[in-house]
């Protein structure tokens, strides 16, 4: 099932990205995104079965016919408040084969899971008096926002906070009951399962890394750090990494051999981002030369052309070039 909220921009309302049919699902950056609130139902009576039906049963509505991949996005989060211990284990409980963390930095350089730089959508923090001087007006690509912002705040001071339901229609009875969760905790879970045989990979995102790179500091290298620290390549973990902002992918391509995923987002966002693509010109292109060719203008670097040549940038299949076994939505670039 999709998450009800949908995918966001970073920093931008959680909101759906209509679509008028399954070109535009290229652009989307997960492929299904697991915040179930319901369990398959389960026929009750004797079920007659023949090799016609069992077939049939194999088979999947994907293009090749093959399981898609199920990502979590924000972890469970139909049923927790998002990106949450509890909303991640549900998630790998529900069978999720990813989950997706959305990644900030703290003052002090820990890296915790957070959709948005601000805290007052998914977090008590308002109902903190203490904190209440710490509010201050920031420039974002959306106009002028008044809030309490991550990277104001230490790791320790995050630690008092906890996690809210954002959105209208979900559970709330679990606000200000679970802990904000760093990067090295969610590694371990996934480590946890890994050791039990149940290998479950990461979707990265990081969020405003051009934010981060403006004040001295960037998210790559303590991403990358992070992972190679905790031993998630030699466990057999799959990693993803992925982003709105070409540079940043452009800066991982450089350090790293992981694949990549261009995020991308339609009107009014991009254009807010400072992204120009026009997604129907970018689909025909893919559809005329079996791949993706990604236009973009505003951006300082040439990032996306970078990691598109390396074949780990958005295509066809949103996994790049290492595309994993089991991925049937998309074709393989040619």
């Amino acid at each position: 099932m999709v998450s009800p909220g949908g995918t966001s921009p970073p920093g931008g309302p959680a909101s759906f990205l209509k679509v008028p049919d399954m070109k535009r699902l290229i652009t989307a950056s997960a492929l299904v995104l697991a915040a179930c609130t319901h369990a398959p139902a389960t026929p009750s009576g004797p079920v007659e079965t023949s090799a016609a039906t069992e077939a049939a049963a194999t088979a999947w509505n994907t293009l090749t016919g093959e399981r898609p991949i199920v990502i979590a996005h924000r972890g469970a989060s139909g049923l927790y408040p998002e990106h949450t211990i509890m909303a991640y284990k549900t998630a790998i409980a529900q069978g999720a084969d990813f989950i997706e963390p959305d990644l900030v930095m703290t003052s002090d350089g820990v890296l915790i899971a957070r959709h948005d730089l601000y805290l007052s959508a998914t977090t008590d923090i308002a109902d903190h008096p203490e904190f209440a001087d710490r509010k201050v007006k920031r420039q974002t690509p959306f106009g002028e926002q008044e809030d309490w912002w991550a990277d104001d705040f230490t790791f320790a001071e995050i630690q008092t906070l906890k996690a809210r339901q954002q959105f209208d229609g979900r559970p709330m009875q679990y606000n200000d009951t679970l802990d904000i969760v760093t990067f090295d905790e969610i590694m371990d879970l996934v480590l946890a399962e890994a050791e039990k045989g149940n290998i479950v990979g990461l979707h990265v995102e990081a969020k405003w890394p051009s934010h981060y790179t403006s004040i001295g500091k960037g998210l790559a290298d303590p991403i990358l750090d992070a992972m190679k620290a905790k031993g998630l390549k030699a466990a057999g973990i799959p990693v993803y990494i992925q982003c709105f902002e070409p540079p940043f992918l452009a800066e991982v391509a450089e350090k790293s051999d992981l694949p990549l995923i261009q995020n991308m987002v339609g009107a009014p966002y991009a254009a807010m981002m400072g992204l120009e693509y026009d997604l129907d010109d970018m689909d025909d292109r893919r559809r005329r030369r079996g791949r993706l060719l990604c236009a973009r203008q505003g951006w300082p670097a040439d990032g996306l052309r970078r990691t598109s040549a390396q074949g780990r940038a958005a295509g066809p299949c949103l996994h790049g070039a290492r595309r994993p076994p089991g991925c049937a939505l998309y074709r393989q670039p040619r």
